[in-house]
C-alpha cells in the first residue's frame, strides 16, 4: 500500500503544477489583452535638473514630442512607442539621457536629464559645451555653465584628438584645485603635442605638450615660480616649456612689454637702451663707460668729433682802430 500512495501523490503533484501553469498562461493573457485595451490618461514631462543650469524646460520637452502630449490623453497605451520616445528625445543636444515608462496608474512618465556640460570650447566665432560622451550644444546668451574654457578647433570628424582629450588634465587640476586649479584660467590648443595653460597672473603661457603626465610637468613649472619668477619678473619669459621630459625650457620675451608713459611737460629724453650702456666714444654694446673699447677699428666720427676746430685770428681791438683814425685825422689837418 505504501508504493501506491506514494505514486498518487507524485501524479496529484504532477496535474496540479500543470493546472497551476495552464492558469498563469490564461491570466497572462487576459491581463495582456486587457492592458492592450487600456488607454492613457495623460503624459507627465519632469526634467531632472540638479545642476539647475536651465539648459531645457518641461515645455520645452512637450514642444520637441509635438501634439504627443496632448493627444496621450485617450490613446491605447499599446499604440505608445516608449522606447522610440526616449530615443527621439536623447538626439536632441540639450538632452543628456531620458527616460519614459508606462505607469500603473496609466500615465506616461518622461524623465529628462539636460546636458552636463565638462567644457566649453571657443572655435573661432563659435562657441559649444561639452559633455563627457561628446555631445555637444550650441552655446548662447541663455546657457551658461561655469566649466573649463578651451580655445582650439576640434573637427567633428576627429575622433582621435577631441575636447574630451583635456578631460584628464581638468580632472587633475580640480584634485589640485589650491594650487594650480585657480591658477589657469584658460587651456589653448594649438595642437595635440602643443596644450598651452593661460595663466592668471599675464605676462607669460605654459606649454604642457602633450596632456599627460601632470605630476612631472607642474612639479618642474614649481620649482620655476619658486626660484626664477621672483628673480627676473613675470614678464621676464613669454613661455614656460614643460612638453619635453625631465626639461623645462624659457623662452625671453622678444620685445618689452609695452609700458603707458606718464605725462610730463619736460622734453622727451628717451634714448636708445644701447646708448644709455655705452660710453663717450665707444660703440654701443662693447664695453663699460670709461673703459676702453674693445674694438681695434675706431668708431666711426669719433676722431672727428674729438679733433679741434682751426681757431680763427682775433680782430685788431677797437681801441687800437680809433687810434690810427685819430692819428690820420691829424696829419691832414696840419697839412
Amino acid at each position: 500500500m505504501k508504493p501506491v500512495n506514494k505514486k498518487m501523490r507524485r501524479v496529484v503533484t504532477v496535474v496540479a503544477s500543470v493546472a497551476m501553469a495552464v492558469w498563469l498562461i490564461a491570466v497572462f493573457f487576459v491581463a495582456d489583452n486587457h492592458a492592450s485595451e487600456a488607454l492613457c490618461k495623460g503624459m507627465r514631462i519632469e526634467v531632472s535638473d540638479t545642476s539647475l543650469r536651465h539648459f531645457v524646460t518641461a515645455r520645452e520637452i512637450a514642444r520637441e514630442l509635438g501634439t504627443l502630449p496632448q493627444r496621450s490623453a485617450g490613446m491605447r497605451l499599446a499604440d505608445i512607442n516608449t522606447e522610440e520616445i526616449g530615443s527621439r528625445l536623447a538626439e536632441i543636444d540639450k538632452i543628456e539621457s531620458a527616460n519614459v515608462v508606462k505607469l500603473a496608474d496609466g500615465r506616461v512618465l518622461v524623465t529628462v536629464i539636460p546636458l552636463l556640460p565638462v567644457a566649453r570650447v571657443f572655435d573661432g566665432s563659435d562657441s559649444y559645451y561639452v559633455n563627457r560622451e561628446g555631445k555637444r550644444i550650441r552655446a548662447n546668451a541663455r546657457y551658461f555653465s561655469d566649466v573649463p574654457v578651451i580655445m582650439g578647433h576640434f573637427p567633428r570628424e576627429d575622433s582621435v584628438f577631441t575636447p574630451l582629450s583635456l578631460m584628464p588634465l581638468f580632472d587633475w587640476l580640480n584634485e589640485h584645485a589650491e594650487t594650480w586649479g585657480r591658477f589657469i584660467t584658460m587651456v589653448k590648443v594649438e595642437s595635440p603635442n602643443d596644450v598651452i595653460l593661460i595663466p592668471a597672473i599675464t605676462g607669460h603661457v605654459i606649454n604642457i605638450g602633450a596632456p599627460e603626465g601632470f605630476d612631472s610637468k607642474f612639479e618642474r613649472l614649481r620649482k620655476v615660480y619658486q626660484k626664477v619668477i621672483p628673480l627676473k619678473g613675470w614678464k621676464y619669459y613669454d613661455t614656460l616649456s614643460v612638453k619635453w621630459a625631465g626639461q623645462l625650457v624659457a623662452t625671453r620675451r622678444s620685445k618689452p612689454v609695452e609700458q603707458v608713459a606718464a605725462a610730463s611737460d619736460d622734453e622727451d629724453e628717451t634714448t636708445d637702451v644701447s646708448t644709455m650702456l655705452a660710453g663717450e666714444g665707444v660703440a654701443p654694446g662693447q664695453t663699460k663707460p670709461g673703459e676702453k673699447a674693445n674694438n681695434d677699428k675706431p668708431i666711426p666720427g669719433a676722431a672727428a668729433a674729438e679733433k679741434p676746430k682751426k681757431e680763427d685770428k682775433p680782430d685788431r681791438k677797437p681801441a687800437e682802430k680809433e687810434s690810427k683814425k685819430d692819428n690820420k685825422k691829424s696829419k691832414n689837418t696840419h697839412n
